[in-house]
């Protein structure tokens, strides 16, 4: 069983950990199974590819490869990394900024 993660699709990260420590981007998908994230602009691989309808030309191609969701931290709407921590407001289940004590929408 895993742990609840605290970071959906379209949340901005910063990536606190590995060769693009400091980078921000958004989370463009989120695997679970793995604990993963692809985050855009971060973690890009050169993939080799054949002519093909999406790509005429072929060649090497950049894409993003999915990074540890443990090497990413929220960012709020100050623009300040904050953990981010669960609470319960209104009868719902909520997420905040540990930092500001904010409620993330």
């Amino acid at each position: 069983m895993n742990a609840k993660l605290k970071l959906k699709k379209n949340d901005i990260v910063k990536v606190i950990a590995g060769q693009d420590k400091g980078k921000d981007g958004k989370i463009l998908e989120i695997i679970t199974e793995k604990n993963k994230a692809l985050v855009e602009g971060v973690n890009m691989v050169s993939k080799h590819t054949k002519p093909s309808a999406k790509h005429p030309q072929g060649g090497i191609i950049q894409k993003e490869a999915p990074i540890h969701i443990s090497n990413l931290m929220f960012v709020d709407a100050k623009g300040k990394a904050t953990r981010v921590g669960r609470k319960e407001v209104d009868g719902k289940i909520v997420r905040y900024s540990k930092k500001s004590e904010e409620v993330i929408k």
